[in-house]
């Protein structure tokens, strides 16, 4: 193989080696914020089934009752 010819097969190999990993790179970038945003949602239903229902009132009860277990109050 000359040498012209191995220089130009060592670039290209080069040049996809990294528009892969960029691609690679891009592909992640906006995982984070979505994930967060998934979460939010997530915890605001939690919340939003507890305060319209009587099982936040139910869930606070039980968890003050085992307080007061613990700490000899109950």
């Amino acid at each position: 193989m000359s040498k012209l010819m191995l220089k130009a097969s060592v670039n290209a190999k080069v040049w996809a080696n990294t528009s892969v990993e960029r691609m690679k790179a891009q592909a992640d970038r906006g995982q984070g914020a979505v994930e967060y945003l998934g979460i939010i949602v997530v915890v605001v239903a939690i919340i939003g089934v507890l305060m319209t229902t009587n099982f936040g009132t139910t869930i606070a009860t039980a968890i003050t009752t085992q307080i007061g277990k613990i700490t000899g109050a109950g």
